[in-house]
């Protein structure tokens, strides 16, 4: 049962580590209400596989690991691919009973549970409520659809997992790069970025709501020209209803711009939002923040949340038993194969999540301490570098998942913030400023509201030291009209 050396070991190598690294993923980016579901799938579906009850504790071998979230002995990390021996899954798992007899320990099943688990043709997944598809679900089905190059395949991920809610990129392609980038990589971005322009929903991918309206125009439309130009040069104008304005600068009548101009709205503005607020559930969260002794923070999932799992020793001596079938064999050969990537990727999951999220807290202990008042600019490529792994492993780590905290219970996601440089050269996040801004207008007299230069007085006053058109900027982007609309809209109520 040993596998030959050279390429046909390679081969099957790879044959098995490509499923065992898809369903890695999968199992990451599940929150914990999901990942309980997939488990009782799992133990319906897997006759091999089982839980380890109070009657049958699993061996205690935390003496001989450092790190108490790493895979333990019970058969997580033996179930892998040997490349130094040549074993496959199957065989290390022969040999693991050898060494560690309690993993198969368990009842033992009738004798013809193999043939009522084959005959079985349900799938228990697509009777259990689906999670609903996030933006980014829907963008990286259609990128593994194309046949992209790795390195591009890699980039246009990045891409996606900076999109916002609305399917904007908040962050500039430099951004998105590491400091040491060189030309070469930044040509690659600047591809990435056309290829996720050109997914749908049409828009997503924009910097800005002026991209986000051409990129969703038909090339076939009669009015494409006419819109172009005025989403183009025009956008600005038709916000302060000047038409007049436009109309000279255009040579269209009044009513050919209403019309033109209607057309424009029936594009989206916000081609993300339809993937939000699909249902809504109780939020649990997956990790745990405590308060060490020294003040520090220290990041723990919930033990027994999710069963332990072990593969049926019965299985083991049906496997070497001399009256087993052929067919038989083979059956419990995938099903070791199975329940084994599941327990792997179980291990692998926590320990990811929790060195990711202890990563963002130790970024982000002031927003514990202090509020998000005082929340600090973050990019997932920060957190990727702390931690070693791949930006897109820390998007779907921290898809869906909640911490709690002394301040309450947190998305994960809520502590990735862009930010802008200060007058002092300091960085601020961009959720500083929006608070501040907001409270700050919401308190002025509105019938001599603050321009953008008092604006920034203000905020200064606060310790927020920005510039003119960095107000302006993020003004804009809440929606919040100028003084002089301001001023409008109070006199007219």
């Amino acid at each position: 049962m040993r596998l030959s050396f050279g390429l046909e070991q390679r081969q099957t190598q790879k044959q098995i580590l490509a499923p065992r690294m898809i369903q890695s993923m999968e199992i990451l980016q599940l929150p914990i209400q999901a990942l309980e579901a997939r488990i009782d799938s799992e133990l319906s579906e897997n006759p091999l596989l089982e839980r380890i009850e109070e009657d049958f504790p699993a061996p205690d071998s935390s003496a001989d690991r450092e790190n108490p979230d790493a895979p333990t002995a019970t058969g997580e990390k033996e179930l892998v691919v040997d490349d130094k021996s040549g074993k496959d899954d199957f065989e290390r798992l022969l040999d693991l009973h050898r060494e560690i007899p309690d993993h198969f320990d368990g009842p033992k099943p009738s004798s013809n549970r193999v043939q009522q688990a084959s005959d079985r043709q349900h799938d228990q997944i697509a009777n259990l409520a689906a999670r609903p598809v996030t933006l980014r679900d829907a963008l990286d089905l259609q990128l593994h659809e194309l046949d992209l190059p790795t390195n591009l395949l890699r980039m246009c991920e990045r891409v996606v997992s900076s999109l916002d809610s609305n399917g904007y990129l908040q962050s500039s392609l430099p951004d998105l790069l590491p400091p040491t980038a060189d030309e070469i990589e930044l040509k690659l971005a600047e591809e990435a970025l056309k290829i996720v322009q050109g997914l749908e929903p049409a828009g997503v991918g924009a910097r800005d709501l002026r991209e986000c309206l051409l990129l969703q125009l038909p090339l076939d439309d009669p009015l494409y020209e006419e819109m172009h130009i005025l989403i183009s040069n025009h956008l600005e104008d038709l916000k302060e209803n000047r038409m007049p304005l436009i109309q000279k600068k255009t040579g269209w009548s009044i009513d050919d711009i209403r019309e033109i101009w209607d057309e424009v709205k029936r594009l989206n503005p916000k081609p993300g939002a339809s993937f939000q607020n699909v249902h809504v559930q109780t939020v649990i969260p997956d990790v745990f923040l405590d308060v060490n002794e020294d003040g520090s923070y220290r990041v723990w999932m919930e033990e027994g949340r999710t069963p332990q799992l072990r593969i049926s020793n019965y299985y083991r001596e049906r496997l070497m038993s001399s009256d087993a079938t052929p067919e038989e064999k083979e059956y419990i050969k995938r099903k070791v194969n199975a329940a084994g990537w599941l327990i792997d990727s179980i291990a692998q999951r926590r320990d990811t999540l929790t060195r990711v999220a202890q990563a963002i807290v130790d970024h982000q202990n002031k927003f514990i301490e202090d509020g998000p008042e005082s929340i600090e600019p973050l990019k997932m490529q920060q957190i990727a570098d702390k931690v070693g792994v791949h930006v897109t492993t820390v998007s779907r780590a921290v898809d869906d998942k909640w911490i709690q905290t002394p301040r309450g219970v947190f998305a994960l996601r809520r502590f990735f913030v862009g930010g802008t440089t200060s007058a002092d050269g300091e960085e601020i996040a961009w959720d500083a400023i929006r608070n501040k801004l907001q409270e700050v207008i919401d308190a002025e007299d509105k019938s001599k509201p603050f321009s953008d230069d008092q604006l920034v007085d203000q905020l200064s006053k606060h310790g927020l030291k920005v510039a003119r058109r960095t107000v302006t900027k993020y003004r804009k982007k809440m929606d919040i009209p100028s003084s002089r609309q301001r001023r409008d809209w109070s006199k007219a109520k």
